[in-house]
């Protein structure tokens, strides 16, 4: 149920930087999701539809999201590979001594919207890990 907590914390973020960049709507807001990092999507998508109309900058945006895959680094070997398909052990040399790189994060990619002057743009920046 942490998908609450990580869509109110984006729904803030997103605020802040409405207020920050002068933006009166959001029309878009494009999150990568770390295909390990436990967001249940559907959920996700359910509890961002609840919370964007209690913020009047979100109430007509859509959130589309990315996957970004899990990639695990061997230290025995000094190889890459599939997390979701071989686990914990390394599929190249069976050592134990592996770390995930990548596909726990939550990052927010990019942001349509619409400036106080008329204009709409894109902004893309990385910001912190949501998670």
């Amino acid at each position: 149920m942490h998908e609450m907590g990580i869509v109110l914390h984006l729904a803030e973020t997103l605020n802040e930087t409405a207020k920050e960049q002068r933006l009166t709507r959001i029309g878009s807001v494009t999150l990568q999701v770390g295909e390990v990092s436990g967001i249940m999507t559907d959920y996700f998508i359910d509890c961002w539809n609840y919370f964007k109309p209690r913020h009047p900058v979100l109430a007509d945006s859509e959130l589309r999201l990315e996957t970004i895959p899990a990639v695990t680094w061997c230290d025995g070997c000094g190889r890459t590979y599939e997390t979701v398909k071989y686990g914990r052990e390394c599929p190249y040399c069976k050592s134990g001594e592996t770390w995930l790189l990548s596909g726990n994060e939550c990052i927010i990619k990019e942001i349509e919207a619409e400036s106080e002057d008329g204009e709409e743009g894109e902004s893309s920046f990385e910001t912190e890990d949501l998670n």
